[in-house]
């Protein structure tokens, strides 16, 4: 009988239930290591532990592109990196949203796990890595480094955006959400204050390009910070507008962060991203 003949008669239930039998063949105990896996054996019959994966948390007026350089850089040395969104709807909400996708994310599972975040990003690793035991390192780039207490406002005090609301943000009523508000960085803000050190043109883009920041993110209280049980890593700007450099030195000095200072504004991530990934390995060479 022919194989086209033989497919005929084999009803789409039943051909469906022999491909899923096959597939739980092929990962039942006692087979293969699949890809992925946190350990593999060595040639002696010992176990080595895989490379971790690198995550990235973007910042407020920002979203995943801003990683891109350091994306690539990362993939080429072998990494698995990955950049979801910040909801940057408020710290319960971004902090939960990313604490979700690290422990129940099927791709992650087992995984030793690099936590990198820029800006309010840091806000937001510092709640979501807490309580999951995967998070080997927190790397915070030009990032708020909270303590239990702080808020967003305590921790920018002295910055380019801290100033008159109104001189400073382009404000959107949130719909559904009485009482908040979008904050939009104006445009003209953009370049000396957010993306000082970049070019005028990529700077409008940024500008153009933004992701709001609800205000109510500003006064929320922060719990248990996740440094206090994993070691962490900062690279501070020295020309940072936003975060001021006297601030983020502080906050880093009281995680106890392994400190690396580079010639740069806020985005040090885009102007000095060879840095920014040196940094990531270091902790990646530390923690594995």
């Amino acid at each position: 009988m022919s194989l086209s003949r033989t497919a005929r008669r084999i009803s789409l239930p039943a051909l469906l239930a022999v491909v899923l039998a096959a597939a739980l063949l092929a990962i039942a105990p006692g087979r293969a290591t699949p890809a992925g896996a946190t350990a593999s054996a060595t040639a002696d019959g010992g176990r080595h532990q895989a490379k971790p994966v690198i995550v990235l948390e973007h910042g407020a007026w920002a979203d995943a592109s801003s990683w891109d350089s350091v994306i690539s850089r990362l993939q080429r040395r072998g990494f698995t990196v990955y950049a979801p969104p910040n909801l940057l709807r408020g710290l319960p909400q971004d902090a939960d949203y990313l604490h979700q996708f690290l422990t129940q994310n099927p791709a992650l599972q087992g995984q030793p796990i690099i936590l990198v975040a820029h800006s309010y990003g840091g806000a937001v690793i510092t709640g979501a890595a807490v309580g999951d035991p995967e998070v080997k390192a927190l790397v915070y780039v030009d990032a708020l480094i909270p303590d239990q207490g702080d808020t967003v406002a305590d921790l920018i005090r002295g910055s380019c955006v801290a100033g008159n609301p109104t001189d400073v943000f382009n404000i959107v009523p949130i719909p559904g959400a009485p009482g908040d508000a979008d904050l939009y960085l104006k445009p003209s803000v953009v370049p000396g204050c957010f993306a000082n050190g970049l070019p005028a043109s990529r700077a409008a883009v940024i500008a153009a390009t933004q992701r709001p920041l609800a205000a109510s993110a500003l006064g929320a209280t922060f719990g248990p910070p996740a440094w206090q049980t994993i070691p962490s890593w900062a690279v501070i700007g020295t020309a940072d507008h936003v975060i001021p450099v006297a601030n983020q030195t502080f906050m880093a000095q009281r995680a106890g962060a392994h400190i690396t200072v580079v010639n740069a504004g806020h985005l040090s991530l885009i102007t000095k991203a060879q840095v920014v990934t040196r940094v990531i390995l270091k902790a990646v060479q530390a923690t594995g």
